[in-house]
C-alpha cells in the first residue's frame, strides 16, 4: 500500500511543489547515461520525475509504482506518453529486459516487510537483461537521520498552484528498530483542510542489504557515497550476475 503523501489525490498532486529540488537524480542520470541504457525500470517511480528524465534523453523508461494517484499525476505531464506506466511493484512486472533498474530517494527503504523485499529484489533481477544493474540509495543506520525529523526543522509554508498556502511539517513518531515511523501534516490555507500520512521505514546495515543481494542473484560492484547526503547514505550498485 502506498503512504497518503503518494495515494491522496489531493498530495500527489502537489507532491513535486513541496520537494522541488530533486539533484539527488543526477547520479542516476549520470550513471544510465554511462552506461549506455537503452531501457530503464524505475522502481518506486512516484509522479515520474525520474522516468520522464530518462525519456528526454531518448531512453526507454518503464515507471513502476503502486500509487495510482502519483501515477495520474505522472501521466499528466508532458513527454509522458514516451513512458509505459505500470501502476503495481516489482514483484510482478511484465517481461523486461532492462539495462538498468533504480530505487531513487526513500524507496528501498519503504519496503520494510522482508519477504517483500527479497521478491523485490527477485522482481528487479527478472527485469535485468544479464550483466544489468540494480542502483539504489539507502540511508546509513549510523548517521541516525530521524534525530532530525521534528517540526522545528522542517516546518515551512508553499504556495501550491490550485491550493494557495500549504503549511506542512515532519515529526517522528516511532523508533522500534530496525523500523522507523513519521508522519507528514499539511494544513491547506484556502479551506482548512488538514492531512496526515504516515511513513515507515526500514534501515539496514550495509552488511545486510549485501547479503540479501548476493542471495538473489547479484554482484555489488560498488558502494558509493550519496553525492547530495555525503556521509549519509549508501549508493548500492549491484549487477545481475
Amino acid at each position: 500500500m502506498a503512504d497518503e503523501c503518494f495515494g491522496h489525490p489531493r498530495l500527489a498532486a502537489m507532491y513535486d511543489v513541496l520537494d522541488p529540488d530533486r539533484g539527488d537524480l543526477d547520479a542516476y542520470l549520470e550513471l544510465a547515461e554511462a552506461e549506455g541504457a537503452r531501457q530503464v525500470l524505475d522502481i518506486g517511480c512516484g509522479t515520474g520525475v525520474f522516468a520522464l528524465l530518462l525519456a528526454g534523453r531518448g531512453i526507454e523508461a518503464v515507471g513502476v509504482d503502486p500509487a495510482r494517484a502519483s501515477l495520474d499525476v505522472a501521466r499528466g505531464k508532458p513527454g509522458s506518453e514516451r513512458v509505459r506506466w505500470i501502476c503495481g511493484d516489482a514483484t510482478a512486472l511484465p517481461p523486461l529486459r532492462a539495462d538498468l533498474a533504480t530505487m531513487t530517494a526513500n524507496v528501498a527503504q519503504a519496503i520494510v516487510d522482508p519477504w517483500r523485499w527479497r521478491e523485490t529484489l527477485r522482481g528487479a533481477r527478472e527485469a535485468l537483461r544479464p550483466g544489468g544493474r540494480l542502483v539504489f540509495e539507502t540511508r546509513d543506520p549510523a548517521a541516525r537521520a530521524w534525530e532530525g525529523w521534528n517540526r522545528a526543522a522542517s516546518y515551512s509554508v508553499t504556495d501550491v498552484p490550485g491550493d494557495g498556502a500549504v503549511e506542512s511539517w515532519v515529526e517522528l513518531v516511532e523508533v522500534a528498530w530496525p523500523l522507523v515511523t513519521f508522519r507528514w501534516t499539511y494544513v491547506f490555507a484556502a479551506d482548512g483542510q488538514v492531512l496526515t500520512s504516515d511513513s515507515t521505514l526500514r534501515f539496514r546495515e550495509r552488511e545486510e542489504i549485501g547479503t540479501e543481494l548476493a542471495a538473489q542473484g547479484y554482484v555489488v560492484e560498488d558502494v558509493r557515497d550519496a553525492p547530495d547526503r555525503p556521509g549519509r547514505e549508501f549508493v548500492f550498485v549491484a549487477r545481475r550476475a
